[in-house]
């Protein structure tokens, strides 16, 4: 008969910010990658302070008026290695991670985050000047979806999987929403004829910045509008970087936990899972775009993290939203998901 391996709630926690990590430096490479292509002569300094804002990041700086100067933004998510919003901070806690589940993960995910680790940690100013930032965004981008592919065919589909793509699933739909309030947050040209062209630019940047181009083009009419592009990032049922699929996703990976593995306490977050998606589907699209926006991604954002938190207390030790950052700072005993 066979048996169901042992996991620890550590472990399990461990996968979970392992995969949220690895996923939110992808999406910041996108964040990143987007945020530069708004960039034209005279608004630069517009488009940068919109990341910062999305990020939440306006205390990192002296004055707020420094949030607005692009080699300042860059080095604080590229270079910074105490930032815990930037690329390399959230990388090496994602290896650090990975170096205490390494009897739970394959040796080719262990190999890859390292050099991965190596190529980030040598980051240097120079690199991020002109295309040289795009390349290196690609670089990064296309280094997660190695990591992706790896776990895709060598992790063992125990809890352990569950719980990675739970924390992968979460992540994504949260940074989604982060590029669609970058959208909302850069100014538009006044004139109607320049505004039209501008705002298709920005929908089509959005759209390529979250690999969505072409998807999206293949079921989009001729003249997409923003109530189009919204709605296909936020509930399209088959594009995989959609908030909608990612929480349809998450529910799956729970309803997994319960009945194939027989865990108890999945109630929670089910239930915040059920209620999330149709909080995604409730109101009317165009609705949305003429009422505010930015604050109907604010309570997006605010139930993926509740459902992280349901996520966290039903199943981890001694959960604190406060240290989401570095999970093992804290003391954790060795509690079995049984």
């Amino acid at each position: 008969m066979r048996v169901e391996p042992v996991l620890l709630a550590r472990d399990a926690e461990g996968l979970f910010w392992m995969a949220r990590y690895l996923e939110r430096v992808e999406n910041l490479a996108r964040l990143i990658d987007v945020v530069q292509s708004f960039e034209s002569p005279g608004r630069e300094a517009e488009s940068w302070t919109a990341l910062v804002a999305i990020m939440s990041d306006q205390d990192k700086f002296a004055s707020y008026d420094a949030a607005s100067d692009p080699d300042a933004v860059k080095q604080l998510y590229l270079l910074d290695k105490a930032n815990p919003t930037g690329i390399p901070f959230c990388l090496e806690n994602a290896r650090t991670n990975a170096r205490t589940l390494r009897p739970l993960i394959s040796t080719e995910m262990w190999r890859q985050i390292n050099v991965f680790h190596r190529f980030v940690m040598r980051i240097t100013p120079g690199d991020l000047d002109g295309d040289l930032l795009s390349r290196l965004c690609t670089k990064i981008k296309e280094s997660v979806q190695t990591h992706t592919g790896i776990t895709e065919g060598t992790m063992y589909r125990d809890q352990g999987w569950q719980f990675y793509q739970l924390g992968r699933l979460i992540e994504r739909a949260d940074q989604t929403t982060r590029l669609l309030d970058i959208k909302y947050r850069l100014l538009v040209p006044r004139d109607r004829e320049a505004r039209r062209v501008t705002e298709l630019t920005m929908w089509n940047a959005v759209l390529r910045a979250a690999a969505g181009y072409h998807a999206f083009k293949r079921l989009a009419r001729a003249e997409f509008s923003a109530e189009d592009v919204a709605g296909f990032l936020l509930r399209d049922p088959s594009f995989p970087r959609s908030v909608f699929l990612s929480v349809r996703r998450a529910e799956y990976h729970l309803d997994e936990l319960r009945r194939i593995h027989r865990l108890p306490n999945t109630d929670e977050p089910l239930e915040q899972a059920e209620f999330l998606r149709e909080f995604i589907l409730e109101p009317p699209m165009d609705k949305v775009l003429d009422g505010d926006l930015h604050g109907y991604l604010d309570n997006v954002q605010i139930q993926l993290s509740e459902l992280a938190g349901a996520i966290g207390r039903s199943f981890f030790r001694d959960w604190k939203p406060a240290v989401q950052t570095a999970p093992f700072n804290q003391s954790q005993e060795q509690v079995i998901l049984t």
